[in-house]
Formats: structure tokens, C-alpha cells, sequence
């Protein structure tokens, strides 16, 4: 499937305004879409991607072999079948490729926002994505999916926007970040604020990035999202020269993140998940819960160290409490909290399963 990147750029006074109050003047969406939109417009499927993730989830650019970071999922007869669907995956506020963050150009200034970026969260993140549906001529979403930080997003948006999502798919994540979360985040980004080379930010037109700190936090990164048993089998006591095995994994990931990712924009992302909690506006758990309208399915999988079973499990059973439709489902796997971008043969089918099932099949199996 032969995809291409598109890009928006709305302008108001202001066009958008995050909720720490900064009015945005110009905002800059990239996107990719997939599929066709039917008539009625109710067949979107709108996908959401994870901390270091972009707008191409599928397919691959032309005269290039890239295939998008869920190609496994999504595409004609995948289990997201863009045969049937219409598909949008946009690159979230505050990320480096391609929607404004901290490496775009502040029209102001004239130079990169760098720590002039306004605090963002993922309440902004999803709003932004609404002008994007906006824009489209959409105002219905059948199924929000997204996997960890991604899924965060789903669940947002079942929150923020009950009216519009009719079914939202949350793998591998929760409504708000654990104490350990936010232990292993705090640890990364102090990795970049404390490299000699982080300039409070600015160093965009210095010779030297802060590639040691963004390498050592994507290292402690890699680690959180496998599991213990992974790394024994993949790697044992292994040495290769002087270095185990491991210790060349995550060199090798360290490395190769510096060189596609931005330190400030990692910054914003990770502040913006720690502050992340879907009650902020509401008041309590019970009052954003009673907002969803939404069927809700969450994916969890039992070698997750970020985003283990069990707290998913207790936010169904909560959801449910009120009066909410929520459903629970786990795989088994040895990747770790990365299985929703691994084991696709085994995600794939709840979900496809679940963004077909109808009302009326619900309401047979409920009489059986």
C-alpha cells in the first residue's frame, strides 16, 4: 500500500489555545490517511501513536521501503481493513515530525520555540486532533485505538469527546501514570536536562546536541519496555568484545534514536504523560467515567512492566460500576509492555473482532 504524508496548517487569532493559555497563531498537523471515506462518513477510524511514534502507522512512502510502525495491522484485509474504513493516524502537538513542537519555528521569533514551547498535555494533544476531523468534515469516529501512550489518547478522547467516539480500543495503557512511571520519566528527563550540551534548549544551531542525555534516557526506555524473560533469552551473558550482548542493544538503540528524535520534544511528551490524568477537569474518577459513552476495550499483557493487567482490569470494572460498557482482554507474551507493536497476530484479532461486532450480536449473546 502506497501512502503519502499530508500536511495542514490552520491560522487563527489564536487557532488554538492549549489549556495552560497559550494561544497558538499558526498550528502545523501532519497526517496520513488510509482508505476511503464512505458517504455517511461513519466509518473512520482514527489511530493514535505512542511517545516516539509518527502519522505513518501503514503502507510506505512512495520509492521507499518504510513500512508504517502498525503495517502489520492496518491495511487492505488486515485486521483494520482499509477496504471497509477510513483510516487517520496524525502526529501528535508537541512531537518532531512534522506538527508543531519544540523544533518548529516560532513565527514570533523567527528561531525554534526550544523551552518557549508552551506546557502541553494530552488533552491538548487530542484537541488538536479534533481541529484535524474538523478540517476533514468529520464528526463521527467509530473506533479510537492506540496503544500505550497512544491508547492514553483513546481514552481521552472517549472522555473528552463522548459524543463523537462510538468505540475505543486502549492497549497497554491506563488513565494515569503509576508513582513507578513517573520514577522511570523523572530519570530521563533529568538524562537530558543535566547533558552539558542541552543549552536550556537552545542548542539547535550549536555544534553539539545533547545526544549523550536523549541516548542514556531512550536506553533506560528500552529496558521498561521489554520484559525479564526477553532479555534472558535473547540475550543471556552473551559478550560480544568487551560488552554483553544487552549492553549492545541498547547502545545500538540509543544511538539510533538521536538521530530521529528530538530532546525537547521528548521533554514535553514524557511532562505531558506524568501530568496526565483523565480526572483533572471532572473532579473525581466517577465524574470523567460517567462522561464515556464510548464501548471501551482494554488489551493488557501480562509481561507489561509499564502498564500491568491489573490496573486496567480495576478502570473496567470501575467504568462499568457506573454504567459504562467496558470489556477486558490480555495476551500472553514475552515482549513486554512492546507486544501491542510486535505480536500483531495476537492483538489483531480482539480488535477486529471488537470493531465488528455490532449491537445487535451484544445484544444475541447476552440472551444465550
Amino acid at each position: 500500500m502506497i501512502v503519502e504524508e499530508k500536511k495542514v496548517t490552520l491560522k487563527g487569532d489564536p487557532v488554538f489555545t492549549t489549556e495552560s493559555g497559550y494561544g497558538f497563531k499558526e498550528l502545523t498537523i501532519v497526517y496520513e490517511t488510509y482508505g476511503q471515506l464512505n458517504e455517511k462518513k461513519d466509518n473512520v477510524i482514527l489511530v493514535e501513536h505512542a511517545l516516539s511514534g509518527s502519522a505513518h502507522a501503514a503502507g510506505v512512502h512512495p520509492g521507499k521501503n518504510n513500512p508504517g510502525w502498525w503495517d502489520g495491522l492496518i491495511g487492505p484485509g488486515k485486521y483494520i481493513d482499509t477496504e471497509r474504513y477510513f483510516v487517520i493516524c496524525s502526529n501528535f502537538l508537541g512531537s518532531c515530525y512534522g506538527t508543531t513542537g519544540p523544533s518548529s519555528i516560532d513565527p514570533s521569533t523567527g528561531k525554534p520555540y526550544g523551552l518557549k514551547f508552551p506546557k502541553i498535555n494530552i488533552r491538548d494533544m487530542v484537541r488538536v486532533q479534533k481541529l484535524l476531523l474538523d478540517y476533514l468534515g468529520i464528526d463521527e469516529v467509530k473506533v479510537v485505538i492506540g496503544g500505550s501512550m497512544g491508547g492514553m489518547q483513546a481514552l481521552e478522547w472517549a472522555v473528552t469527546y463522548p459524543d463523537i467516539v462510538k468505540k475505543a480500543v486502549v492497549i497497554a495503557a491506563d488513565y494515569k501514570l503509576t508513582p513507578l512511571n513517573i520514577a522511570y520519566n523523572y530519570v530521563g528527563i533529568q538524562s537530558v536536562l543535566n547533558d552539558p550540551h542541552f543549552y536550556g534548549g537552545d542548542y539547535y544551531d550549536k555544534p553539539e546536541k545533547p545526544h549523550k542525555g536523549l541516548s542514556t534516557a531512550r536506553m533506560l526506555g528500552m529496558i521498561t519496555y521489554k520484559s525479564g524473560e526477553l532479555f534472558d533469552v535473547r540475550f543471556g551473558r552473551a559478550k560480544n568484545g568487551m560488552n554483553f550482548e544487552v549492553e549492545n542493544y541498547l547502545d545500538y538503540h540509543g544511538l539510533s534514536f538521536i538521530n530521529r528524535f528530538d530532546a525537547n520534544s521528548y521533554l514535553y511528551i514524557l511532562w505531558a504523560m506524568n501530568d496526565h490524568d483523565i480526572t483533572k477537569p471532572y473532579g473525581s474518577l466517577k465524574a470523567a467515567l460517567k462522561r464515556i459513552k464510548a464501548e471501551v476495550l482494554m488489551i493488557g499483557i501480562d509481561t507489561d512492566m509499564i502498564f500491568p493487567s491489573k490496573y486496567m482490569i480495576e478502570f473496567i470494572k470501575k467504568l462499568n460500576a457506573v454504567g459504562g460498557r467496558g470489556s477486558f482482554e490480555e495476551i500472553s507474551s514475552i515482549q513486554g509492555h512492546d507486544a501491542f507493536l510486535v505480536d500483531i497476530d495476537k492483538i489483531g484479532p480482539i480488535i477486529s473482532e471488537f470493531i465488528e461486532k455490532s449491537e445487535e450480536d451484544k445484544k444475541e449473546a447476552a440472551c444465550i
